[in-house]
Formats: structure tokens, sequence, C-alpha cells
């Protein structure tokens, strides 16, 4: 049974704005997918909801002149994977939304669903980590963007108001371009299953694929919230492509997380993922640029 208060269907952005402004216990609901989880679980039992699924300007995934991607938070995982310009321009984040539990809640599970509810597990969050996304959340007091870094706060936490709506999600032409990646999702079976570790990279090479300029890693599960590691990301760039810059990078970010044990697997075996899938998913991006590396 699902013991839900009242259920409301926004019209428009601005309507769900005003909703929740009346009702301060309601939820945001797309796909449903976390929600009504959590609702059946009784952790949101006798909650009204404010539904914004058919509010068609929160859908589909559009390129403005100066090259930025937006992607509309109410688009479904599976019309991102298969979207021409996810494909073309960052297919990172396409896979790894494609890595989301199983075909049925990719068809319905939203991406802004995945970031609002703050859980370091979102398969999206750390693909757009490295594509330094930025969040643009509409409220009563109008439009505010916040960069994804600064978006969580703590587990199932984040910044956004109860009255706010994410309008967007945008990741400029400048943190795309020219860069291959990879994504890599650790769990105990290939589907239906939350990541125990997930691991980004994201590599822009010299011209002569000799020479990582520069280099991107975040990841799930490694902390609290969703993280990424500047400092090893500094001191990789610039340098050139070997088996012992992976092996320098797997080291590099051990000291720039912090797991926690829990059912899933221990502290210890995190980061042992953390360090592998490092070299795993930064050789993986070197070679979908053209790079040649031994792993």
């Amino acid at each position: 049974m699902y013991d839900i208060g009242s259920f409301y269907e926004a019209a428009s952005v601005e309507d769900a704005i005003r909703k929740l402004q009346e009702w301060p216990d309601a939820e945001i609901i797309s796909g449903g997918s976390d929600v009504l989880i959590k609702i059946r679980e009784g952790k949101l039992a006798g909650r009204s909801l404010v539904s914004i699924h058919n509010i068609a300007v929160l859908k589909g995934v559009t390129m403005e002149e100066d090259g930025t991607i937006v992607i509309g938070p109410g688009t479904s995982f599976s019309h991102i994977t298969a979207h021409p310009l996810v494909q073309q321009h960052i297919p990172m984040l396409g896979y790894a939304v494609d890595q989301v539990g199983g075909p049925q809640i990719r068809n319905i599970g939203t991406i802004g669903g995945n970031v609002c509810n703050g859980v370091t597990s979102a398969d999206s969050a750390s693909s757009l980590f490295a594509y330094n996304a930025i969040l643009e959340l509409t409220g009563p007091e109008g439009i505010r963007q916040v960069p994804i870094q600064e978006f969580y706060t703590g587990p199932g936490k984040t910044v956004r108001r109860h009255e706010e709506v994410m309008t967007a999600i945008r990741i400029r032409r400048r943190d795309y371009e020219g860069y291959t990646g990879c994504y890599i999702k650790y769990g105990k079976r290939n589907a239906m299953e939350i990541a125990t570790l997930g691991c980004a990279c994201l590599v822009k090479l010299s011209w002569d694929k000799k020479v990582v300029e520069d280099m991107r890693i975040a990841y799930g599960v490694a902390a609290p919230t969703p993280v990424r590691c500047p400092e090893t990301e500094k001191s990789v760039s610039a340098q050139a492509v070997s088996k012992a810059l992976l092996l320098q990078t797997g080291k590099g970010v051990l000291n720039e997380v912090n797991p926690r044990t829990s059912w899933r697997a221990s502290k210890e075996f995190r980061l042992q993922l953390v360090e592998e899938l490092a070299k795993r998913a930064m050789a993986q991006a070197i070679r979908n640029g053209g790079g040649e590396v031994d792993a």
C-alpha cells in the first residue's frame, strides 16, 4: 500500500512552486522510482506529492548557441542514453545512466531525481561531477545556478530548498570538448544493483596522444557525498601517458576519499576499489581518446 496524503499534478514549473509553498510537507515526484519506494517503506508515509512528470519544459536534451548542453531534469535515463547529443559529446554520462537498475527503472527514472535524492551511490553523480555540471534551481525568488560540487551537503542532503524545482542540468562546452572518458560501476551483480563504488574519469590528450593535458576523476560511494580528487588531477595533468602515471593516479586518489564500511562492502575493500578503478577508468579513457597505455 502507498500511504499518500494528497496528490497534485502541476501544469508548469510556476504551478509546482506555488503548490510546494502551500504544502510544506510535500515531496516532488517525477518518475517515482525513489519516492514511491520510500512511501511504501513508511519513510515518507502520509506525505503529499507534487508531480512534475508532465511538465514538457523539464524534458529533453538540447544544445545552446555557445555549445552548452542542457539536460532537462525530467528526462529519463533511457532517453539520455539514446540521445544523439549525449552520444556525440558526453557519452560517458549516457553510459553511466545506462547502469541504473534495469530497463523498467531506466524508462521511468529521471536524472533530476537521481541527483536530487542526494545519495552518493547515484550513477549519474560522479559523471556529472567530472563534467563540472551546473544545476539550475528555480523557486519563488527566481533562478539560481549551483555547481554540482556545491550541491551535496551530506548523505541524502542537498542545498535544494523545499519550494525549489530543478529546471536544468547544464554542461558547458569547455567541460566536454576534447575530453574522452570512462565510467566504471562496481557491484555484486551486473544489473539491478546499487553501486558498491562508482568511478568516472575524463582525460584530454595532446595532439599526438602522448600527454595527458588534463584529467578529472570523480567517485560515488567513496565518501558521504560524490567527490572529485583535485590534488590527484593536478599532479597528473601535463604528464606523459604511461603505466607509471596510472599507478600514480591510483595511489593519489586514496588520499582524497573517505569511504565507509556498510553491509555492501568494508571500508578496506572500497579503498582497494578506489585505487583499482582509478587505474582502469583512466586507462580506458586514454584508449577512448586514441592513446595507448599498458594497464
